[in-house]
């Protein structure tokens, strides 16, 4: 069974924005990441090295927030409503992909399917209603 996360995008504040969130539904980061954390960090313009790459607060039965900051040099441009996705936990290789068969027809793939250097698989893309999609299995969660 797939659980369900609210994930935001920010410009730059995600770090600001999850305090205030932090203060509010009280807890600890259960992940905190920078892009400066990433392989090859080197790559990234210094002046957004210190954005947040990933950021997760939970906040109770099970559900988490989660955001990260947007990238302008990889051509990120923050909208509002553009700004968030659903992000859903899965429990295998195999859900991950049939969820991607079915919601991603007729719609358009940002990352395919895939292994991630954070230990997860993962796709993202947004489907034919415009709805933006986050599809994970944690291998170390299983």
């Amino acid at each position: 069974m797939a659980t369900l996360h609210p994930y935001l995008n920010f410009d730059g504040n995600a770090e600001e924005a999850f305090n205030f969130y932090q203060s509010v539904f009280g807890g600890e980061f259960s992940y905190f990441s920078r892009f400066s954390d990433m392989p090859e960090s080197e790559s990234i313009p210094e002046n957004e090295r210190n954005r947040i790459m990933h950021i997760s607060l939970p906040i109770g039965n099970g559900s988490t927030l989660m955001g990260s900051d947007i990238m302008p040099s990889m051509g990120h441009k923050l909208i509002v409503g553009n700004n968030f996705y659903i992000s859903i936990d899965t429990q295998g290789k195999e859900e991950v992909d049939r969820i991607f068969s079915g919601l991603s027809v007729d719609g358009s793939v940002e990352m395919q399917p895939q292994d991630t250097f954070w230990g997860a698989y993962f796709t993202m893309f947004t489907d034919k209603f415009g709805i933006r999609w986050m599809i994970n299995y944690d291998y170390q969660s299983a």
